[in-house]
């Protein structure tokens, strides 16, 4: 902190899927920087877990962002509880492995009502509880701009969150919403073990990957809860509709 001075003095923060990896870390940071926070899971015992774990100013609630009646209850406590918003964090997401010749509908839904349908509810439904001038961050990935196999339905899903942050940017200019995507590149989370890998897929998995990143490791969650709290301040208010790549430079040279 600079001279004791914290960035999010006061701010109210709601972040989905904060309840693990790169959500729970960020969440934790912004209680640090200042902020009372409202993080959203889909696990009550993960919820309780991150909630003990950030310890104050936090509030949880349960639900999934692909189901609209979650998020409705999800802003009405926000509503109840702060009565409006300064910053959300629209980080809930994830997907699987597959292959387009045997991906299945399924595979398809499940990443599409997640990554894309959720993701933009999620920023729908918190308009009107958004001060002016507020900060809104959405979780893309570095596969947007990557060509990787058995990827692509997820690759698409992240691309289309990248659209979102130049689009809505030109949406809530009046308003000095400011909005911007960050796109990680592989971090140590339990993401490739959800991604359907066994234990041994995941090791290798990583391993290939830090191998691609120049800086030659994957990145930590906190490393990511650093620049969301930089898109979240007033650090950045001159940066609005980019794609912050965190990815060790993995995409970009």
């Amino acid at each position: 902190m600079n001279n004791g001075t914290k960035k999010l003095a006061g701010k109210i923060a709601v972040i989905t899927g904060g309840n693990s990896g790169m959500g729970l870390a960020t969440a934790k940071r912004f209680v640090e920087e200042g902020a009372h926070v409202v993080i959203t899971g889909r696990r009550e015992k993960e919820l309780a877990e991150a909630a003990a774990f950030i310890g104050i100013n936090v509030t949880t609630v349960a639900g999934d962002v692909s189901n609209l009646e979650d998020l409705d209850r999800l802003y009405a406590v926000v509503k109840e509880k702060h009565g409006h918003i300064d910053i959300l964090f629209a980080n809930a997401g994830g997907g699987t492995v597959a292959p387009l010749a045997t991906a299945t509908e399924s595979h398809f839904d499940k990443i599409f009502d997640v990554n894309v349908k959720g993701l933009f509810f999620t920023v729908q439904k918190a308009l009107p509880l958004f001060k002016d001038g507020g900060s809104i961050i959405l979780t893309s990935s570095n596969a947007n701009v990557l060509g990787v196999p058995a990827f692509t339905a997820y690759a698409a899903s992240k691309a289309a969150v990248r659209s979102f942050a130049r689009g809505w940017t030109m949406e809530l200019k009046d308003r000095k919403i400011r909005v911007n995507s960050m796109s990680p590149g592989p971090i140590e989370t339990q993401a490739l073990e959800k991604a359907g890998l066994t234990a041994e897929q995941a090791e290798q998995a990583a391993a290939q990957f830090a191998s691609q990143v120049p800086l030659g490791r994957r990145g930590k969650p906190e490393e990511i809860a650093a620049v969301v709290v930089f898109l979240a301040s007033d650090e950045s208010s001159y940066i609005t509709g980019v794609d912050l790549a965190v990815d060790g430079g993995m995409a970009q040279v």
